[in-house]
């Protein structure tokens, strides 16, 4: 299944809290909430290219499954990971604490970050 596509937000669970649990400033979270990011992901064989763009802000990751990365958070930090494949439609990686799971599903991408009890889950379409 390739994940290749662009993808707009259609919803999102714990948005706030898990910013706020990240530390992103109240000013930041508060434009963020209603903004329908897209994501555009290139995959070429264990080889992926992510652009999410949300409003103005733009983090751009690259990596290769398996391999460790240097990837860009929310806050704008960078991480090192390496991002694993389960089957042939989820990404799941481990940064700085954060558990991320990405699935495929037919046109839907289910992408959650997980930290300590608090979840944020995000669904997109392909468009």
């Amino acid at each position: 299944m390739s994940f290749t596509g662009k993808y707009e937000l259609q919803s999102q669970e714990n948005f706030e809290p898990f910013m706020k649990a990240l530390g992103l400033p109240d000013d930041q979270i508060q434009k963020g909430k209603d903004l329908k990011s897209i994501s555009e992901i290139v995959q070429d064989g264990k080889k992926f290219k992510i652009t999410v763009t949300t409003g103005t802000k733009v983090i751009k990751n690259e990596f290769t499954i398996g391999e460790e990365c240097e990837m860009e958070l929310l806050t704008g930090e960078k991480a090192k990971a390496i991002v694993q494949m389960e089957g042939n439609n989820k990404l799941v990686t481990n940064l700085k604490g954060l558990k991320s799971v990405t699935e495929l599903n037919g046109d839907t991408i289910t992408h959650t970050l997980t930290m300590g009890d608090l979840t944020y889950k995000r669904i997109s379409k392909r468009i």
